[in-house]
């Protein structure tokens, strides 16, 4: 009777959020293998199967964010990527412009910023699958019948169908995040990174059939993902308490008692969007740079130079997610709100003073920050130090460590914290018997 599994499925509410997400996922993956309308699918996997042994890292990146769908060339093959960098761009937007924050702040005004972010997506979508048909032709060049219609109507109907399966995977996000289990854009590329595993376990395993690979290697790399894992758990739970006194007040006739609470800082506030974030804004020009790059020699250059394996492309994913990690913190924890409702809710933090508070917790919190997310930047590129010192392939490496590894345990954490919130709503135990989940949002 105590059992958190046969609980979820016991109480209707989450046994229908949690059936309809995986409903939702299936439908998810059944579309990252169904092919653009027009390409010839037995040659272009004879043409990636060609390419396993030489490899191509910015086609395995792109593909693993994917889920395996950019190589499928299927109706999916962006991924929710282009939302995601959509979204950066508009929370850059509202800081930069004053009066595009006021809106956002006016009645209805989240619904229109969030209208004007879809119809950036689809500019974005339109952009990166014109690039798509552009690595197409270039493929075209080395195989023979891969594309079965002409190159106008195969760009035209690339581009629309691209651009659909975007958005639509966006709808199912949303509503994922609606009627599900909540986390729906998270869970779609969780849901990707996940799919990957088989393939990736395969070809582990066959590399060390085959004597490419030391098993010793093998078991010191595993090692040292457990520690990994069980450091990122810690990481994810950790946080600063910061005690608050609220005195006695009178709410209409009602006097109410002093109170005492803590504001919970995590040491990752963030969680795992600054990864997210970085990924994102490096895949969106390491894509154009890749696909047009045939046509274009400076593209083509480009794209060498930022290969997921070279020094450039690392030195700014450390860059970019310490930048997003103070960015989004700032965003969702702004210390001058939280004062200013601590001071409103007639609260006092002990030992500080009223007109200080915002100093103490900016000073608090540029604490947290900035090791957490020196720490974040480390585990991301921990895949291309296992590349490099143990000559692990791109596939396996990148579910080792680095956004993966991150991704899987911040939305796994996430997700279960939801879960065994709903449970003890309807009066069931959580699912640890000791303590209870944190997930990464306040």
């Amino acid at each position: 009777m105590a059992n958190p599994i046969l609980n979820i499925f016991r109480v209707k509410e989450l046994r229908e959020r949690v059936l309809f997400t995986f409903g939702m996922l299936v439908v998810f993956r059944i579309g990252a293998v169904f092919p653009i309308p027009g390409i010839n699918v037995r040659e272009l996997s004879r043409y990636f199967l060609d390419q396993t042994n030489t490899g191509n890292p910015i086609v395995d990146y792109l593909d693993f964010f994917a889920g395996g769908a950019f190589s499928n060339f299927s109706v999916f093959m962006l991924g929710i990527m282009p939302y995601i960098s959509m979204s950066i761009i508009m929370q850059l937007l509202l800081i930069v412009f004053p009066k595009l924050k006021k809106i956002s702040q006016e009645d209805g005004g989240k619904k229109k910023i969030q209208k004007w972010q879809r119809y950036g997506t689809v500019v974005v979508c339109l952009i990166q699958s014109y690039a798509v048909t552009q690595y197409a032709q270039v493929i075209s060049r080395s195989v023979d019948n891969l594309l079965n219609i002409g190159l106008l109507p195969f760009t035209l109907i690339a581009m629309l169908t691209v651009t659909t399966g975007t958005m639509f995977l966006m709808w199912i996000g949303e509503q994922i995040t609606k009627r599900g289990v909540g986390n729906g854009i998270s869970l779609l590329i969780y849901a990707g990174i996940v799919a990957r595993l088989p393939q990736a376990i395969w070809e582990l395993l066959d590399m060390m059939r085959r004597g490419d690979l030391n098993p010793v290697f093998v078991i010191i790399v595993l090692l040292m993902f457990i520690a990994v894992v069980t450091l990122v758990v810690f990481e994810q739970q950790g946080q600063r308490k910061i005690p608050v006194n609220y005195a006695k007040r009178v709410v209409g006739r009602k006097m109410y008692g002093a109170q005492n609470t803590y504001i919970p800082f995590k040491i990752n506030p963030s969680g795992v969007i600054p990864v997210i974030f970085a990924s994102s804004i490096l895949t969106f020009p390491l894509q154009i740079a890749q696909t047009v790059g045939g046509n274009v020699p400076w593209l083509a250059a480009t794209a060498r130079i930022l290969s997921p394996q070279g020094t450039l492309y690392n030195i700014l994913y450390v860059l970019l997610i310490v930048f997003f990690a103070y960015f989004y913190t700032q965003v969702t924890l702004n210390p001058i709100e939280i004062a200013k409702q601590i001071r409103e809710n007639g609260g006092s933090i002990p030992g500080i003073r009223s007109e200080k508070i915002e100093e103490y917790l900016t000073k608090i919190l540029n604490r947290i920050v900035l090791p957490g997310s020196l720490y974040l930047a480390l585990i991301a590129v921990i895949p291309t130090f296992i590349q490099w010192a143990f000559r692990f392939p791109t596939s396996v490496a990148y579910l080792l460590g680095g956004t993966s590894l991150l991704i899987m345990v911040g939305v796994g954490l996430d997700t279960m914290s939801q879960v065994e919130g709903l449970l003890k709503m309807h009066h069931h135990e959580g699912l640890v018997k000791r303590g209870r989940l944190r997930g990464r949002n306040l």
